[in-house]
């Protein structure tokens, strides 16, 4: 800061200093004052009515008058009190100057901006990874030195984790110790750690963090996310769905977060042989997927499923479930959770255009090969929707 007000200073010094130079420094020669100046202009206004006089163009008795009227306001006008020099005065004029220069570049610093933020924005450079690892590094480094530091580890673990380094934030939750114990963001975040490092696997600790933290938070979106993948991972889907589905209630309808939960509830329901639960106050479709046995052979572990909502008559989907194959019949069902975009729901229909397509990419567009079902128009509410992929993309 004070960097730049010295040279601003001394810039505003100097410009004021040229500016002003003729009336700091004022000439030798005496200026001309504005009596000497009137006399100086009727002295030439004489010497043309005389010229003219001469010439003929005027009679003695108009040039008597004209001389006479002349020479009385000549007199009129050097007879006056103020005989300073036409400059005026010379120190109102330098006030003047200095304050409406110093004014203006105030105004100026003010508007574009101080220069505290503008050292910060010089400052500011891309941040790159190596820069972040070089800061976490020398964080790490203090920490060292500072074991008890509880709050300071935990923000330690959490900057590896964003780095990836799952096994060094592990550690650094470790030493964080009973500061985390109150917080359910910290708890999911060192279960999610754990379970990372032990190959998805949440036995043991992992799990016991995350009921911690729910009982803290019962609605913590990321407790309530790793409780039911922890419930999916040892097979139990029938919990692992009443936990997303939890979930679900607090997540936007028609947001990339939502379609997500509910892909995952479906793939569960899916797995577990569970059908799909009745949808309520007809905002919903629910029903099976079935395939052909002619087009069984063609399906392999690695498709996914796609339930595509359209309105009747349109090529634009309203709502799209995703999820992995698995053993047929599967159960679906389509909210407003999977609405593409949230101000067009699934509910704002009165009736919907439902298919099924099994694609080896998962890409939106249909492809050559991909197995599908025909399209069929049912009833917003409607539990029992039975489609049945039988033909192949040509």
């Amino acid at each position: 800061m004070t960097s730049f007000l010295i040279p601003a200073f001394l810039l505003l010094v100097l410009v004021l200093v040229l500016l002003l130079r003729p009336f700091i420094f004022p000439a030798t020669v005496e200026a001309t004052s504005r009596r000497q100046m009137n006399a100086a202009i009727y002295r030439e206004e004489l010497e043309k009515l005389e010229a003219e006089r001469l010439a003929g163009s005027m009679n003695s008795s108009d040039y008597e008058i004209a001389h006479a009227e002349m020479r009385q306001r000549l007199f009129q006008d050097t007879n006056e009190d103020d005989d300073r020099s036409v400059m005026g005065s010379s120190k109102i004029t330098v006030i003047g100057l200095c304050l409406f220069i110093t004014v203006l570049s105030a105004g100026f610093y003010w508007s574009l901006g101080d220069a505290t933020r503008l050292v910060e924005n010089n400052a500011q450079q891309p941040m790159t990874r190596e820069g972040v690892e070089k800061m976490v590094s020398e964080f790490a480094v203090k920490m060292d030195k500072d074991p008890s530091n509880l709050k300071g580890w935990a923000m330690l673990a959490r900057s590896y984790r964003i780095l990836g380094r799952n096994e060094d934030a592990a550690r650094a939750y470790e030493h964080s110790g009973n500061f985390i114990d109150s917080d359910p963001q910290l708890l999911a975040d060192y279960a999610d750690t754990l379970a990372s490092n032990a190959n998805g696997s949440f036995a043991g600790k992992p799990l016991k963090l995350i009921n911690q933290a729910l009982k803290l938070d019962p609605n913590n979106l990321m407790a309530l996310w790793l409780s039911g993948t922890a419930s999916y991972t040892t097979g139990d889907y029938k919990a692992a769905i009443q936990t997303w589905e939890k979930l679900a209630k607090q997540l936007p309808p028609g947001t990339e977060e939502a379609r997500s939960i509910q892909e995952s509830i479906s793939e569960a329901r899916s797995k577990g042989g569970l059908p799909s639960t009745a949808v309520v106050n007809t905002k919903g479709i629910a029903g099976k997927i079935e395939i052909s046995s002619a087009l069984k052979s063609k399906v392999q572990s690695g498709d996914l499923v796609m339930v595509i909502a359209r309105k009747p008559g349109e090529r634009m989907p309203v709502a799209v479930l995703k999820m992995a194959v698995s053993v047929f019949p599967i159960s679906f069902s389509l909210t407003d959770a999977l609405a593409m975009n949230p101000s067009m729901p699934l509910s704002g229909l009165s009736e919907a255009s439902i298919e099924v397509r099994i694609s080896k990419t998962g890409m939106a567009k249909a492809e050559m090969g991909d197995l599908i079902s025909s399209a069929q128009i049912v009833k917003l509410g409607t539990s029992n929707v039975r489609l049945v992929v039988d033909q192949v993309r040509q």
